[in-house]
């Protein structure tokens, strides 16, 4: 690809364009980008390329020689290359991403004209361009700016100029939505974290996540794009569940913890209440009798084993965590264990209904870390119910893995049995 800018400032445009990824590809030779000087192809002993306009008016119009004779000069040197000739001004088709792909698909040699002060004589427009193009709908002291926004975003699509093709095909206004976020180190910068999922280290779930804030973040800023988009299956289902996602609640506070007391019985049990109902939806038969009942939150909180989630002053939820070794955990099946080593079990964990899908059960799963490390340990385990499939995708997405199965001691009728995860808060596992 080949890009020649008729311009009166080359020094500075050159600048700019040959730096960086552009300059770095023009060395290899994958791409070509000209600033050619208007001044240097006027007939006029002053360098004259301006005069006043026929009919008066305010400033100046750029001369139609000069600019021809600039064109043709470019011309002779571009060989048999498919050429095509382009006016930066605010009265061009607004530019966009599908006119990049365009213009790098069906030509291999580009000439931007710049124009200045008035614009430039009509009759070179008539005679000389094949097309007008305008990045915005305002008006710049000169086309140079503009130009480089045409070049630096064709140029970008010539293979070899960037390190992938997936570098531009992901990014905002390629398929006709915009790019999702994007995050780097730290983790976390002024109390803010990066998502979990970016975390997890599951491809399938990142790109299904990426796909989802790419419509979300069209839907929100670019209503004119959404509306254009023609939405494939996934697409269809992610966004029902964004505009579902836009009914819930929006945590705008921290969520903290503390140790309960028996004053919080009544928040809790009414908690343990939606989380059965919840349960028996899914058709579930955990916590479907009489547990857990409010002797069993007693007796974790005699042990100072209960903790709650606040949001506020509300009471948003709870979990148990115990350095009291699990029994049963002993007799695991189909896997094993990580190590020996002391650990934190997980056990009776839920969240009120109001706060089902604002993002607080993933801060209480960082509330079960930090209060592991307070009880100066850094394995925890836990055991959720085969069919409990909201739970088991917490526990994954908050870096526990499986690593079998147990039984448990359940009501008569009911499923004992139950899959076995861990958590090294740090990291040492050593199986893998």
């Amino acid at each position: 690809m080949r890009i020649d800018i008729m311009t009166l400032f080359p020094d500075r445009m050159n600048a700019m364009l040959h730096e960086s990824i552009l300059g770095r590809a023009a060395k290899k030779g994958v791409i070509e980008i000209n600033c050619i000087q208007i001044r240097d192809f006027t007939d006029n002993k002053q360098c004259q390329v301006d005069d006043y306009p026929y009919g008066g008016g305010r400033g100046c119009v750029m001369m139609a020689q000069p600019l021809k004779s600039c064109l043709e000069d470019i011309k002779s040197r571009a060989g048999e290359r498919k050429s095509r000739v382009i006016y930066m001004t605010p009265q061009g088709a607004p530019y966009t991403q599908e006119t990049a792909k365009r213009l790098k698909r069906d030509y291999d040699h580009l000439v931007l004209v710049c124009g200045h002060y008035e614009g430039v004589d009509e009759r070179f427009i008539e005679a000389c361009v094949d097309e007008e193009i305008s990045i915005g709908d305002f008006v710049l002291t000169g086309g140079e700016i503009a130009a480089m926004a045409v070049a630096d975003s064709v140029c970008r699509l010539v293979p070899g100029v960037l390190s992938d093709e997936e570098c531009f095909t992901g990014e905002s206004h390629w398929s006709g939505v915009l790019e999702y976020p994007q995050y780097t180190r730290p983790e976390t910068w002024e109390g803010r974290s990066v998502p979990d999922v970016l975390l997890c280290g599951n491809h399938a779930e990142v790109e299904r996540w990426r796909r989802k804030m790419s419509l979300k973040r069209t839907m929100e800023k670019r209503p004119d794009m959404f509306e254009r988009l023609t939405p494939d299956a996934l697409d269809e289902k992610l966004i029902a569940e964004i505009e579902k996602d836009a009914k819930r609640m929006k945590l705008t506070e921290p969520v903290s913890v503390r140790r309960a007391t028996p004053d919080d019985l009544d928040a809790i049990m009414l908690i343990v209440r939606q989380a059965r109902n919840s349960l028996k939806k899914h058709r579930t038969d955990q916590w479907q009798g009489g547990y857990p009942d409010e002797g069993v939150f007693l007796a974790d909180m005699s042990r100072g084993e209960c903790f709650v989630l606040l949001y506020g002053e509300r009471i948003a939820g709870f979990f148990t965590l115990s350095v009291r070794e699990e029994a049963g955990y002993a007799e695991i099946t189909d896997g094993k264990w990580s190590g020996s080593e002391p650990y934190c079990v997980l056990h009776r964990a839920a969240v009120a209904a109001e706060f089902r899908g604002s993002g607080i059960a993933s801060e209480m799963m960082k509330l079960v870390k930090r209060c592991c490390l307070d009880f100066d340990r850094t394995c925890i385990r836990t055991d959720t119910h085969r069919k409990n499939k909201a739970m088991q995708k917490l526990l994954r997405d908050s870096g526990f893995r499986y690593r079998g199965n147990v039984l448990v001691s359940a009501e008569e009728g009911h499923d004992p049995r139950r899959q076995a995860f861990e958590l090294y808060i740090d990291g040492k596992e050593t199986v893998k």
